[in-house]
């Protein structure tokens, strides 16, 4: 461990938080036991279905029932009917054949690219997909090739390069990268996977809830042509635990011969039952997304009016771009010094002199919070 070598610029510190007064609202606990207000801008909780008494009632009442933890994978003792309540009204709603549960979204990414490739493989990637994704393309032992972000023309010719080999072809993507707010051109994408009889992989772990047709997600209407989609509950659904959707002949290779799915204790009655309240609240609230995305729209036409710095972003996430990884760090202690909880994002998670101050907007943040949050940048040297 002595060789791992970290820049101190780069070290990460763990903070605490508990949750304040309102839906909004954390407090940050310092050394010292004093509790500091924060206004939260970072979190993924969207809805703020977190603290949704409904949800957190859910939780509680199957717990009394059920007992808290599993204690065991699917396959001994640890599946329970809330299980497979969740995956059949979860499948219906997305228009998949089979859906099956894991303990992290981290968990289900690396199973669904085991799922779909292998040592005899070349996984084509965008760019900027998430770290999880990267590590299930080592797991499967696949060739790893990069496309530019959201480039359908670098995607093809990558395509064409190795569509001659006798090597089978994953394209994976995500509907909406986390980091840059931006949307995959997914339908075009589907089209390319289609015309060259390629796998398409799709992550939608932030657009759930959020984009496509009543949130259902933007493979919602691609449901044909994309091989696997997955997505998670501990963001719009502020439960835990994520999921994968793909077809029955998938899902059973999945069950039989995923060790992610396997071998790891199953997803707790808990966060099931919560995340099972949350997409009936989501059912029956289609307008929370289209609200969400127009009050993110506002926030960032007024950041861009008051301020010099570029704004990226199509989505729920923002991403105000300082530049150097210290003028971001510094614009994270200002916010937080007047009171909102907004992270700076460094190298390596995004790249070298892009650094940013990461926004995620909540359906409970209202107008005034944006003014006070541009008159606080507004003051920032």
């Amino acid at each position: 461990m002595n060789k791992v070598k970290i820049p101190k610029n780069r070290l990460r510190k763990l903070k605490t938080f508990t949750l304040g007064q309102k839906p909004y609202e954390l407090q940050g606990v310092n050394p010292k036991k004093v509790k500091n207000n924060f206004i939260d801008l970072c979190s993924n909780d969207y809805f703020g279905l977190s603290r949704d008494n409904d949800v957190i009632k859910a939780s509680y009442e199957i717990s009394l029932s059920e007992g808290l933890g599993s204690g065991s994978s699917r396959f001994i003792t640890g599946s329970r009917p809330i299980h497979k309540l969740l995956e059949t009204q979860l499948a219906e709603w997305l228009n998949q054949e089979k859906v099956l549960l894991f303990p992290s979204g981290f968990q289900a990414n690396i199973a669904a690219v085991q799922g779909l490739a292998n040592r005899n493989s070349i996984v084509i990637a965008d760019k900027f997909i998430h770290n999880s994704l990267l590590v299930g393309v080592k797991a499967a032992g696949s060739k790893l090739v990069r496309f530019e972000h959201n480039d359908l023309k670098d995607l093809e010719n990558k395509i064409l390069k190795f569509n001659s080999s006798q090597k089978s072809i994953l394209i994976i993507v995500e509907s909406l990268y986390s980091m840059e707010g931006s949307i995959a051109p997914l339908k075009e994408i589907a089209g390319i996977c289609k015309r060259y009889n390629v796998e398409l992989l799709v992550d939608e772990a932030h657009a759930i809830g959020i984009l496509g047709t009543e949130g259902k997600g933007l493979s919602f209407d691609l449901s044909d042509e994309i091989t696997m989609l997955t997505g998670t509950f501990g963001k719009s659904f502020g439960s835990g635990g994520a999921f994968i959707a793909c077809n029955s002949k998938i899902g059973e290779h999945l069950i039989q011969t995923s060790g992610a799915f396997r071998y790891t204790t199953a997803l707790s009655p808990a966060l099931s039952a919560g995340a099972l309240k949350s997409l009936q609240k989501i059912k029956n609230n289609n307008e929370w997304g289209i609200n969400l995305l127009m009050s993110s729209q506002k926030w960032k036409k007024e950041i861009l009016r008051n301020l010099s710095y570029p704004v990226k972003g199509e989505s729920q996430i923002l991403s105000i771009i300082v530049g150097q990884e210290e003028k971001a760090i510094l614009l994270q202690k200002h916010l937080e010094k007047n009171g909102f909880l907004a992270i700076a994002i460094r190298p390596p998670t995004v790249p070298v002199n892009e650094s940013r101050i990461r926004l995620t907007i909540r359906r409970d943040l209202n107008l005034d919070i944006l003014n006070n949050f541009i008159s606080v940048l507004k003051t920032f040297k």
